[in-house]
């Protein structure tokens, strides 16, 4: 079994409003060194079988059909 983490971001020039609103709640709560903050999304996925190369291609079809917009977002895959 192979395990994957997909972590998914929005690419740089992309407006976030939702890391907008945390970055407020954060500072709103008395966390006033904050500077900036960025949400995304992160998938931990469990794959059977041992080919890793063959894992990473899955992946990354996952990626590029379901998990990412990738209009808008970035994704990186790590294979434990």
């Amino acid at each position: 079994m192979i395990k994957a983490r997909v972590t998914v971001t929005l690419k740089n020039g992309v407006l976030d409003p939702q890391g907008k609103a945390i970055e407020g709640a954060l500072s709103s709560l008395g966390f006033q060194d904050v500077g900036h903050v960025r949400q995304g999304k992160v998938f931990d996925i469990e794959l059977e079988g041992t080919d890793r190369a063959a894992a990473e291609a899955n992946l990354k079809d996952m990626c590029e059909r379901l998990l990412a917009n990738t209009v808008i977002e970035n994704y990186t895959i790590a294979l434990d």
